[in-house]
């Protein structure tokens, strides 16, 4: 189950005189984190490399910014990958001090600086949503109706014609149980609008 951030962490490495600025944070798309990096090169227009990586669903993507290619951005990419993240965006600004530390060096640096910032940030566990519908005969409104409650499930559009129909939202998790349940209690009259998600 992937997690994310419940807010920014940072961590400033110094390794042969560069000093590796490090930030990891929640970021929903590229667009807000493509956004943000702007920002950053904005406050550090001095510095030699401002490096991202951002793992968030599409819109996962690593940029090395001048730095020989895989050496920042995908190394970066695949910290979040490993810690099972989602919706982060890791940023390593550099400041070059002179001193060039070869490829392996610069994932070295550029993993432990996010590394580093990640240490110690809650997480919260994300759970994916299913929409679910069924119909049901209007006596059973009210038990389906308690059901979703007691399990925590948001109600979404509800018709009245012939049968009720019932449009819900929980999560992954939880639908099998609330599945189960709203047809135990409906006694065999429940009908699926459409396969329930797995």
């Amino acid at each position: 189950m992937p997690f994310t951030l419940q807010h920014a962490g940072h961590a400033e490495l110094d390794i042969k005189k560069s000093r590796f600025l490090a930030c990891v944070e929640p970021m929903r798309d590229r667009a807000a984190a493509l956004l943000r990096v702007a920002e950053l090169k904005a406050a550090h227009p001095a510095a030699a490399h401002v490096c991202w990586a951002l793992l968030a669903g599409g819109h996962s993507a690593a940029n090395d910014d001048g730095e020989p290619s895989g050496t920042a951005g995908r190394p970066m990419l695949e910290v979040l990958r490993h810690q099972e993240l989602e919706g982060v965006l890791a940023t390593v600004v550099r400041y070059y001090g002179g001193v060039k530390l070869g490829a392996g060096g610069l994932v070295r640096a550029y993993t432990d600086s996010v590394a580093r910032a990640l240490d110690g940030v809650p997480r919260t566990e994300l759970q994916r949503l299913l929409t679910l519908r069924c119909q049901l005969p209007y006596a059973l409104e009210g038990p389906a109706r308690r059901q979703l409650q007691k399990h925590a499930a948001t109600l979404g559009n509800v018709t009245h014609d012939a049968l009720v129909s019932l449009e819900f939202t929980t999560t992954e998790r939880d639908a099998t149980a609330l599945r189960q349940a709203l047809e135990d209690s409906c006694h065999g009259q429940l009908q699926w609008l459409e396969p329930p998600q797995d």
